[in-house]
């Protein structure tokens, strides 16, 4: 008997795995939101940006006042962290549709060794907190003239 051109996933659950993780793989580094399904879970979002005087984190944090977030540097790494408290009214008594997160969310960052962690700047305004982190000065790319003789 020849074997099949196709393959029968049924019969082989292995194969059915596999085309899973293929699959996985695959959305995950061709889909544009590759992150979405972590989007609402208490991960706020980023944009982290580099230039060759600071590293710059903008992180979401709509709806919160300034001294409900938290932004520490320890061991190098960056932990931006708030929470969101819900606020209970007791008129409303049938609740539709709750698509916010409420409760508490942290982002944690490694940072690179040549950053100044102790002159840190955050700014929280509009709903975007801005950290910069400035490079050290030995970080910083030295231009070098080479002379060809």
């Amino acid at each position: 008997m020849l074997p099949s051109l196709f393959k029968e996933e049924g019969l082989f659950p292995m194969l059915k795995l596999r085309t899973g993780i293929d699959q996985l793989f695959e959305n995950f580094f061709t889909e544009e939101k590759a992150l979405a399904p972590f989007a609402g879970k208490g991960l706020p979002a980023l944009d982290v940006k580099e230039t060759d005087e600071a590293i710059t984190v903008d992180a979401e944090l709509p709806g919160l006042k300034q001294e409900e977030i938290q932004v520490t540097v320890e061991e190098g790494v960056l932990a931006i962290a708030a929470e969101r408290k819900q606020e209970k009214d007791e008129k409303i008594k049938n609740v539709h549709r709750t698509e916010r997160f409420y409760g508490r969310m942290e982002r944690k960052l490694a940072l690179p060794a040549g950053v100044e962690d102790g002159k840190i700047d955050a700014v929280y305004k509009d709903g975007v907190l801005h950290v910069t982190i400035p490079k050290k000065a030995t970080a910083k790319p030295k231009a070098v003239t080479v002379k060809v003789k």
